[in-house]
């Protein structure tokens, strides 16, 4: 295993977790720990965007440029991951079954058109 790949796993580990427990202090009523949450979730975020500018120093790669696809491409993945996991909300925690399958089934559709619009269709 390349150090790049070690060093991003393991910032990728500690920021996935951070971020998932600071989530689950948000939602989790029974924790009162809301504003604890945010702020350790915002770390999780942080340290996640760090591994991938880390990892991209490590192995010699340009910075990513930001350009309009670019911008598309990653509205495109926060939306689409947004609406999946405010389906689950509706599904799980608001009990409106209905409309949270309807919403998460958007959401998974504009994670799948991720897939032939970084790559292209050939």
């Amino acid at each position: 295993m390349k150090k790049s790949n070690f060093v991003a796993m393991i910032m990728g580990t500690i920021g996935g977790l951070l971020f998932a427990v600071g989530m689950c202090m948000c939602l989790l009523p029974e924790w009162n720990a809301f504003n604890f949450g945010v702020v350790m979730g915002g770390i999780g975020a942080v340290i996640l965007l760090a591994t991938i500018l880390v990892w991209r120093k490590m192995t010699g790669k340009k910075p990513i440029k930001l350009s309009g696809k670019t911008v598309g491409i990653t509205s495109l993945g926060i939306t689409g991951a947004l609406l999946l996991g405010i389906g689950m909300c509706f599904t799980m925690v608001w009990s409106n079954m209905i409309i949270g399958i309807l919403i998460g089934i958007v959401g998974i559709i504009m994670l799948l058109s991720l897939i032939p619009a970084i790559r292209g269709l050939r």
